[in-house]
């Protein structure tokens, strides 16, 4: 199963999430607040995408996914109802792959999902960092391309 990071400071919505990731075959890792995802995330060296609220006690999520960016190759979707576009392309802008304005559709969000984790695997089987030997002797090779 797949681990997915929910890091949802409202109980109520972080359950829902929970209970719908699990009916679609994930394993969610529950975060309250952004020291207990960052901490999460290195227990879980697994996680293969987080979910992020943007607004939370202490920590925001934009500052989450930033950091996560720093520490981590996973895609991360932000779940907030933060609507505005600035908003939106901040966290973009940060490295968010997705986002996603509260309230939502719970079909939806398993769909993006499922759909953030394929892409990544897909760049990650066909677009692997060459090996420093193969930089340093003058070629690199990503799937069928060799250069």
């Amino acid at each position: 199963m797949k681990k997915i990071l929910v890091l949802e400071d409202e109980a109520n919505i972080r359950s829902f999430v929970v209970i719908n990731l699990r009916r679609s075959g994930f394993e969610p890792i529950e975060a309250e607040n952004g020291e207990m995802a960052l901490e999460k995330l290195k227990q879980n060296p697994d996680i293969c995408l987080a979910l992020l609220d943007v607004m939370l006690p202490g920590v925001n999520g934009f500052t989450i996914c930033r950091e996560i960016r720093k520490q981590k190759d996973v895609a991360v979707i932000m779940v907030t109802a933060k609507k505005e576009d600035l908003d939106k392309i901040r966290g973009l802008g940060l490295g968010a792959d997705d986002y996603i304005v509260k309230p939502f559709s719970p079909s939806e969000l398993v769909a993006r999902v499922k759909a953030h984790i394929n892409i990544h695997e897909r760049l990650k089987r066909n677009c692997q960092m060459p090996d420093k030997k193969a930089f340093e002797e003058g070629s690199i090779q990503a799937g069928k391309l060799k250069i």
